[in-house]
Parts: structure tokens; sequence; C-alpha cells
């Protein structure tokens, strides 16, 4: 059974994680998708190939998210990358890792690069899906659902049976985030999945995400009819094989 932990970030935050077994100086560090948690078979999978390998593991949950205390509403990708970076400032700490981000994730994943460039050994990213709030949410909302999120701060959407409060700060606050405009100079290996039927995020926001990295030994996988979860176990075994190269490589 998975034990998970909190950490204090704040006297009104907690947010929880999943800590693998070894403490090895070299650690896997996941981050989840937007309004997603740590429960997901992705974090499981990743936790039982840390373990398996005698590799440290860290799975992070953001505040407003799963069971992480906080309200979502609050929440924005500069307190999320923030707590972000507290988790591993504070469990992985002076370690080496390799970043695994999952939609939203990969987003929090690139922002990681100004704090931990010199810690940061791989980047793998899965149905990367950086700038999307602006790009792909804000771009389908009409013209009347933009004008009551503006002037009431907040407009539930509803997709795919459920119900998404999304805030006006949230919509202002990624435009602070951008990553397509940047450039990370490093030779790491980068290596990013994108399902080829993906119907949440398309696939070219992988390959622009892929074009900020200079210099990096950098992969494209596009899976053939995967969607944009990319959680079958077809998937995981391609996902966990090219992990391997990459820790295989850097350790």
């Amino acid at each position: 059974m998975n034990k998970f932990k909190y950490l204090k970030i704040s006297n009104l935050i907690k947010i929880r994680y999943l800590k693998g077994k070894s403490n090895n100086k070299f650690h896997i560090v996941f981050l989840h998708g937007f309004m997603s948690d740590i429960e997901g078979e992705k974090p499981k999978t990743l936790l039982k190939y840390c373990n398996k390998n005698k590799l440290g593991f860290l799975a992070i949950e953001y505040s407003g998210h799963g069971k992480s205390t906080g309200k979502f509403t609050d929440g924005n990708i500069s307190l999320w990358t923030k707590e972000v970076k507290t988790a591993i400032k504070k469990i992985v700490k002076g370690k080496n890792f390799i970043l695994i981000g999952s939609s939203m994730g990969s987003w929090l994943s690139f922002n990681q690069f100004k704090f931990f460039s010199k810690q940061i050994k791989g980047f793998i990213g899965i149905g990367s899906a950086p700038e999307f709030l602006e790009k792909v949410m804000w771009k389908k909302f009409t013209k009347k659902m933009k004008i009551q999120t503006i002037q009431k701060g907040i407009y539930n959407l509803k997709h795919g049976g459920f119900e998404y409060p999304i805030t006006y700060q949230l919509i202002k606050d990624s435009r602070k985030n951008l990553v397509f405009n940047k450039k990370i100079y490093t030779k790491i290996p980068v290596s990013l999945f994108h399902g080829s039927k993906d119907e949440a995020i398309p696939p070219i926001f992988s390959r622009r995400l892929l074009k900020t990295f200079v210099n990096a030994n950098k992969k494209l996988f596009v899976i053939k009819n995967g969607d944009h979860s990319l959680f079958k176990k077809r998937h995981q075994k391609i996902i966990l094989r090219e992990l391997d190269n990459i820790v295989k490589f850097v350790t």
C-alpha cells in the first residue's frame, strides 16, 4: 500500500506527496496534470519502477488538487511552480534527478529549470501542455464565456462529465509563464511522448516544446492512436523503456 505524506508549504497549505523506498542519490520526480492527482497509474507505475531499480522517487500533488489542502480556485501556474520548487528542495534536496511531467506537469517541469538546472539530468514529457490555458482553453471560450469569466472572476466549464472552475486570475497568471518564447541550453536527454489522437492537446505542443531545448539530446515519440493520457500498458512500456535508457545514460 502506498503511503502518502504531507509537506507544509505555509500556515494554510499542505501538499501531498508520494515517496519511494530508496534514498538513492538519484531521483525520479513526477509532476501530474491539470486537476489530476498522484493516485493514478503513472505515479504508481513509476514508483514500482524506482523501487525495483533502487532509485529515489517523488510525486508531488499541488494545492487544490487531490487531497492536498487549499482551494483549486486560488491556484495558478506561478503558485504550483513554487510548491514544486519547495518540495524538491526539501525532499530531493541536492540530489540529481530526472523530471517527468504529464500534461500541465510538463509546463511546471519546464519552470523548474530556472531553479535546478544543475540537478536536472533528464526530462520526459507526456502529452505536454505548456501554455494550454491561453492557447487551448481560453481560445475555445466564446465571447460570452470570456465576458462572464472577466466580470465574475470565474467560469464553471463543463467538459467530459466534469466541471472545471476556471478563474480569470488563472488565465492572467498563465501569461506570465510563457514557454515557447524561451530557450533552455542544456545537453541532457529530453524525450517527449504525445498521442497522435490526443483530443485535448495537439502534438504540435510537444514539437514546439522540444524546440525550446538547445543542444539537448532530443527525441519526440508520437504514439500511433494514442490519446492524451497515454496510460495504457503498451504506452507505459514504451515510456519506461525510454526512461530506462535515460537512467543508464546519466547515472
